[in-house]
């Protein structure tokens, strides 16, 4: 990947809740227009970093239900 650099805070996603006991991610922006994320309860664990068309593909999927539930 070109360019890792995280241009945003990190904001929790919105379908994760807020319960403590809900898995939770972490998403920001990357200067490429990619993203960033991690779990918010294992932060140590890092970062995983998605090219714009990645992060596109995944989205396209998430919303056609391609993903499941």
């Amino acid at each position: 990947m070109k360019n890792r650099h995280i241009v945003t805070p990190f904001i929790k996603a919105r379908a994760s809740g807020a319960s403590a006991t809900t898995e939770c991610v972490e998403v920001a922006h990357t200067a490429d227009g990619g993203r960033a994320v991690r779990d918010t309860k294992d932060r140590a664990a890092g970062t995983q970093f998605y090219t714009p068309a990645q992060w596109s593909a995944f989205l396209t999927g998430v919303k056609s239900g391609e993903l499941g539930s």
